[in-house]
């Protein structure tokens, strides 16, 4: 111990800290948001006390205290995609929700006590999201996911209605546009009249091409006159809104950024031009990154991998930036002059917020419980950009390792965590995370890499991994740690990387084609390509034919990429972390890989958890797997 400073003298990595891998793990956090008049309405994740069941909550606009709309056991989470996303909507005085045990469509009356009551039938396989109330008809109009007893590849997708006053069955539901392969954002026009939505069909996904239509209500409530607004092969459009004077608002990348866009007059034309992105990839259903007020535009964009919030006049141009201290912004709802969000920074989690745009400031109305104990422990990020492969740059937030109870030796230099995100069309954002501030605050430095491929920095950036899965994401995982080692920021010697799902798959591949890491942790990650393509969920299943090539046309290079076929050139210790429900990433590709780790008497550890999904959810999971890789770490290096 120093006896000036009164901190401890211990090596990098060593320390000991407040912010526990139960902590981590145990915090309540909300999914998403939705405005109806005056009240919020959202998703809150309880990892801890119900194994993270997914409640919907009300709270009011101008705060106060939350209420719970769903009870136990119900569990407000839809499937759709798989990934989910828009599992609920306010209909008058009742909650539509659905059911993640059985995907069937409830509804419960909110001001009551009474229990949610089915409104679809058992028995069908078929899923629902993304939902909305068509007030003149008394029914929803949603994205049914229809899945026939011949498998989930084969799930038929369509946009129905249901109504309301009826005892729905699988003939009380009016198909309204059907024969694509995929659709979202069904979304009326203000006086009910018309309904846009997306489109897209294979090989692509939302964020490579898609398509924006309009069709008008006939008296029976179906869809005629369809037509086609924007979108195609090669520029992906999302999240349309109508505007109460009818103009309809709507985000494509036909200039090689996400930008906001209208038709107006029978024509299309360009409301905000900027070298940003205005939204994130569709991942998931529901998702909204601007709002309409009447004269006015409230919107999220993105510079240098942050989110800032802004606001648009709809009839000078005029684009301000909101003075606000967040740097991921989503879920942007609107209802008269009051703008509801969801947003986080560096600093504190994801909270739910409120911009009043007279005052022209954000006020926090509702937070979760956090995850992170030790606020001073918090290590910032530091925006990163360097050199990488082919004359390019790559995009990154580093953390440096800080406890303020410990001082290291003289001329010590810390561990790097290197951390792929999944996606890979993702991100990584430099919100306050548990799992980051877990490892900063033992000593060890982490660097979060968004290697070409992530978004939020434009189509040319994002379309980088196009053939080069595998390459480009790993060679921008090791640049980006050898930029620090040149800095002298951290030790060449103890340099490791994780990642989850598609960041999984780049563990897997840098340990596998590179000798950099000197281990590894993969959780639920890709490892057999070919047996993933054959695996594979609908939205997903022809994702490889723009990552990898065409199957089966290409199925040498889809071996060759795949680090099942190559265990023998893993010489770096790998701990494997699954969950055995996955349906994204099913538990094969964790299997196929321990095993042929194992043939080839590899240095590997493989953990499975029973009642866990696509990424980790329930408390005491995500603790054990945190716990059990700082040790396998700390054994290693």
């Amino acid at each position: 111990m120093s006896a000036a400073s009164g901190k401890i003298t211990a090596p990098y990595g060593s320390w000991e800290s407040p912010v526990t891998a139960k902590s981590v793990g145990s915090g309540n956090h909300v999914f998403e948001l939705q405005l109806y008049g005056e009240d919020v309405y959202f998703a809150e994740v309880r990892p801890l006390e119900e194994k993270a069941r997914y409640s919907i909550m009300k709270v009011k606009s101008s705060g106060g205290p939350a209420t719970e709309i769903t009870p136990p056991p119900f569990n407000a989470r839809t499937t759709v995609h798989e990934y989910g996303g828009g599992a609920f909507l306010v209909a008058n005085d009742a909650l539509i929700f659905s059911n993640f045990s059985d995907q069937r469509l409830y509804k419960k009356h909110i001001n009551t006590g009474d229990a949610p009551l089915p409104i679809t039938a058992e028995g069908i396989d078929a899923r629902y999201a993304d939902g909305i109330f068509d007030r003149k008809r008394d029914r929803i109009i949603l994205v049914r996911e229809h899945h026939p007893v011949y498998g989930r590849r084969g799930a038929i997708n369509s946009i129905i209605s249901i109504k309301l006053k009826e005892k729905s069955d699988p003939g009380g539901q009016l198909e309204l546009v059907g024969g694509n392969d995929f659709y979202s954002f069904p979304r009326l026009n203000p006086e009910g009249s018309k309904l846009a939505w997306i489109t897209w069909n294979f090989p692509n996904m939302p964020f490579d091409g898609s398509e924006l239509w309009v069709g008008e209500f006939a008296p029976d409530g179906s869809l005629r006159n369809k037509l086609k607004l924007a979108g195609g092969l090669d520029e992906s459009v999302t999240q349309p809104k109508w505007s109460k004077s009818g103009d309809l608002y709507f985000i494509s990348d036909r200039t090689g950024w996400w930008n906001l866009y209208r038709w107006h007059d029978g024509g299309v034309e360009a409301v905000c031009p900027k070298t940003a992105d205005f939204c994130h990839p569709d991942w998931n259903l529901g998702l909204s990154s601007y709002a309409l007020l009447p004269e006015k535009l409230i919107c999220t964009f993105a510079e240098a991998g942050e989110w800032k919030l802004a606001s648009l006049d709809l009839d000078s141009s005029d684009f301000k930036i909101i003075n606000a201290p967040f740097t991921d912004i989503q879920h942007i709802h609107a209802s008269r002059e009051c703008v509801v969000f969801l947003a986080g920074s560096p600093s504190e989690a994801h909270c739910i917020c409120r911009y009043d745009c007279k005052s022209n400031m954000p006020v926090k109305i509702y937070e979760s419980p956090g995850e992170v104990e030790g606020e001073s422990f918090v290590s910032p990020p530091i925006c990163k950009t360097f050199a990488t492969s082919n004359n390019l740059s790559a995009h990154a937030f580093y953390y440096e390792p800080y406890n303020p109870k410990y001082l290291c030796p003289l001329g010590d230099k810390p561990p790097l965590v290197v951390m792929a995100h999944g996606g890979p069309t993702h991100a990584s954002s430099n919100v306050l995370r548990g799992t980051i501030q877990f490892f900063t605050s033992r000593g060890f430095a982490v660097l979060d890499v968004n290697y070409g491929g992530s978004s939020g920095y434009g189509r040319e950036y994002r379309r980088r991994l196009n053939g080069q899965w595998g390459v480009v994401d790993v060679e921008d995982c090791v640049n980006g740690a050898k930029s620090l080692v040149r800095e002298g920021r951290v030790d060449g010697n103890r340099v490791v990387i994780r990642g989850g799902s598609a960041g999984g798959w780049t563990t897997l591949c840098a340990l596998t084609f590179t000798n950099f890491f000197k281990a590894g942790a993969c959780y639920y990650g890709i490892s057999d390509l070919e047996r993933w393509e054959l695996d594979c969920h609908k939205f997903e299943s022809q994702y490889l034919h723009s990552l990898i090539g065409s199957y089966p046309q290409e199925r040498g290079l889809f071996n060759e990429r795949s680090p099942t076929h190559h265990a023998d050139q893993i010489s770096a210790p790998l701990i494997i972390f699954q969950g055995l429900e996955d349906r994204v990433v099913p538990p094969n590709q964790s299997e196929l890989m321990v095993a042929s780790l194992r043939q080839k008497s590899r240095n590997v550890e493989y953990h499975p958890f029973e009642e866990e999904q696509h990424d980790f959810r329930q408390a005491g999971h995500i603790a054990e797997a945190l716990e059990r890789e700082l040790a396998f770490f700390t054994k290693i290096l």
